[in-house]
């Protein structure tokens, strides 16, 4: 590991005030500090957030769900509001790793890293979160740019992830067994404004999958979603699942996805 320079603030201004040159914020570190061990990443600054109490916490009302950034995937699994009004995200809080990892992860660690085969990703665009900064609001759609690129710019920082409670929604994905990341992992979820499929594990970054989307708005039965026949021409390929592999498990993955909302 390279020499860096470490900061622990405790409150929301002395994070970004300590932001200067090349500083990356610690979010849990879950992914940043194995990558800084096996020097593959390097900063000449870490702002740790754990100090930083306003970025934790639970805000569930009437039609949402809001998520502060460093809140913890343990977190949001166990907390009984969330099961109550949005299970889904709890279901796929609890299933990101193993129980160290969503001891000491975060969402806004999580989502400010874009690890393609992320499950926080697929439930930001399934659910259609939107991301709250030190600076602006920026809805999921156009939160993802690439193979861990993401729309924030230098310094700004997540503070919370709103999600609206749909009326139906649940994620469901088939893991790497290794790593525990998807090979693919679906977000579906309904409400008033339609359908939305979030999907990770298949491309370099997190997407919605329209032509399932379409089917699901004119029927939304698991059958509907496992007839669609998604294209493998822009997918990965690996040694875990060819381009052809996937394209078939988005759609399978989505056809379970939706079946287990409407049992809800």
């Amino acid at each position: 590991m390279y020499t860096f320079d470490y900061q622990h603030p405790t409150d929301r201004a002395g994070a970004v005030a300590a932001f200067d040159g090349d500083t990356r914020y610690l979010a849990g570190g879950q992914s940043l500090v194995q990558a800084m061990k096996l020097r593959l990443a390097m900063a000449e600054r870490l702002v740790d957030l754990s100090g930083v109490a306003d970025l934790k916490g639970i805000t569930v009302d009437a039609g949402s769900v809001t998520i502060g950034a460093m809140t913890t995937h343990a977190t949001v699994a166990n907390s009984t509001a969330v099961r109550a009004a949005l299970p889904a995200l709890a279901e796929l809080a609890g299933g990101i790793g193993d129980q160290q990892v969503r001891n000491m992860g975060t969402i806004g660690g999580s989502l400010a890293h874009a690890d393609p085969a992320a499950c926080y990703p697929a439930g930001v665009l399934g659910l259609g979160a939107t991301v709250h900064t030190d600076r602006r609001s920026i809805a999921a759609d156009d939160f993802f740019l690439g193979l861990y690129e993401t729309a924030l710019k230098p310094g700004e920082l997540i503070v919370a992830v709103q999600f609206p409670i749909p009326t139906h929604a649940a994620y469901i994905k088939y893991k790497q067994p290794a790593s525990r990341f998807a090979l693919i992992g679906v977000c579906v979820s309904r409400s008033a404004a339609g359908v939305r499929v979030g999907v990770t594990g298949a491309k370099s970054a997190a997407y919605r999958e329209a032509a399932i989307e379409a089917a699901l708005n004119a029927s939304f039965t698991p059958e509907a979603a496992k007839a669609v026949q998604v294209s493998p021409d822009d997918l990965n390929g690996d040694m875990h699942g060819s381009t052809a592999y996937r394209a078939a498990m988005i759609s399978v993955m989505a056809s379970r996805a939706v079946a287990a909302a409407l049992a809800r």
